[in-house]
């Protein structure tokens, strides 16, 4: 049976009334299916003021001063529930089913393609998968739907429509039990650069810097540039994504490039984690996960990679770090293992275990990224069933929260996958 992403929720009545103004709440958080308590999930409440954030404790109660209008809540390893309040209500018990995210990437033209989307919730229907990760911000800046967040349309984000209504293609989505991540490309972004220069990656020169793809970039460290990808992913989360993961929440890796801050470790650390803070400040009313991708090697370097993402300062931001350990993109290899695309096992396996003992927290928090995709770099070979289930059985085995597979031409198969 496929994976409830919205989950139950009970309610218990208290046995006198009180005035919603002065009455209290406390609750419960249990696991729906053995119904022990899930310590440290994030409850949300909607009062009349704004939002109130609590911590479940170790026997998975919260409590809340002033009754709210609304109680959300969410944990590592589990999906999300939400319940609307009565007057009359002063316990509340939200049971969280657990899941692990075994995902698809479809880009903006991927998922305005019926072809291609279809193809995706059919491997859902009948494989292990139940997760989806869609492009809300793609690698060119696009947003395939039409947003209502300010400077998408003056600043050429808008240029293509490929979804009209993503509100119905979330709901079709969601009929089929699929778990929805909403990926937003951050400061790789052609349109914002190009609209707003003063906030642009320089070279020497003084000119825009431009990647392999001619592709122009955000500087990280100007703070005024962080409220275009805040304000869409606070939209996505309101249009009703499980998930927002950031993509490209990096400096570019390239040499002799100009920034607002000087060029030091530290500097660029700080930039991505105080963007990522400020994600989940402004995402905190929607009860949404927050993700982030980050490149393989972070897993292994002691310092920031030069980019600022630094292992130990990311996982203080973010619920689930997504590393991307596509065999080919491991140029140097790793420890022991030269030729990474003849062992996919151990680029994944390994990768995923050296980050856990570095970083001491549960594997349930790392999701990564899966090559599903010819290789580039090496010989060219295939990355058909055997590749594909090798680095899933080097996931699952190193204890990560599912993982996700990436085809930039979003052509999936059933090969490498369990049938459901």
């Amino acid at each position: 049976m496929r994976t409830l992403i919205w989950v139950s929720i009970s309610i218990l009545a208290a046995g006198m009334f009180r005035a919603r103004s002065a009455q209290a709440l406390d609750g419960h958080v249990l696991d729906a299916i053995n119904g022990q308590p899930v310590r440290g999930a994030i409850v949300t409440a909607t009062v009349a003021g704004g939002t109130q954030i609590a911590v479940a404790a170790e026997d998975g109660s919260f409590q809340f001063a002033s009754a709210p209008q609304k109680v959300a809540a969410r944990a590592i390893g589990y999906g999300r529930a939400a319940a609307v309040t009565q007057d009359d209500l002063s316990h509340l018990v939200l049971r969280l089913s657990p899941l692990r995210p075994k995902g698809l990437y479809l880009s903006v033209y991927g998922v305005g393609d019926a072809g291609l989307r279809d193809a995706a919730v059919k491997l859902v229907d009948i494989t292990e998968l139940n997760a989806l990760v869609i492009d809300v911000k793609g690698d060119r800046g696009l947003i395939p739907y039409p947003s209502g967040v300010a400077g998408a349309i003056s600043c050429g984000a808008r240029s293509q429509t490929t979804v009209r209504d993503m509100s119905a293609v979330i709901a079709y989505l969601k009929s089929h039990g699929i778990y929805l991540i909403g990926r937003i490309v951050v400061f790789k972004d052609h349109p914002l650069a190009n609209c707003h220069p003063e906030w642009a990656v320089k070279v020497t020169k003084g000119q825009l810097f431009r990647d392999r793809e001619q592709q122009a970039w955000i500087d990280p460290s100007r703070r005024e540039a962080w409220s275009y990808s805040l304000a869409l992913a606070a939209e996505a989360a309101a249009l009703g994504f499980d998930e927002i993961q950031f993509d490209y929440v990096r400096f570019p890796d390239a040499q002799g490039l100009q920034f607002s801050v000087p060029g030091t470790a530290a500097n660029r650390s700080a930039a991505i984690t105080g963007f990522l803070a400020a994600a989940r400040a402004r995402l905190a009313p929607y009860n949404v996960f927050i993700g982030a991708d980050i490149f393989g090697y972070v897993a292994w370097n002691e310092s920031d990679t030069g980019i600022g993402q630094d292992l130990l300062q990311l996982v203080e931001t973010v619920d689930y770090l997504s590393p991307l350990l596509y065999p080919s993109g491991y140029k140097y290899g790793i420890p022991g293992y030269a030729d990474p695309i003849r062992h996919p096992y151990e680029i994944v396996y390994l990768t995923l275990r050296h980050a856990l003992e570095r970083a001491h927290i549960s594997p349930l928090r790392l999701r990564p990224w899966l090559q599903a995709f010819r290789d580039y770099a090496f010989d060219r070979r295939l990355f058909d069933a055997d590749e594909i289930r090798a680095q899933i059985r080097g996931a699952e085995q190193a204890g990560s929260d599912g993982w996700m597979l990436w085809n930039p031409r979003n052509i999936y198969t059933a090969d490498g996958l369990s049938p459901r």
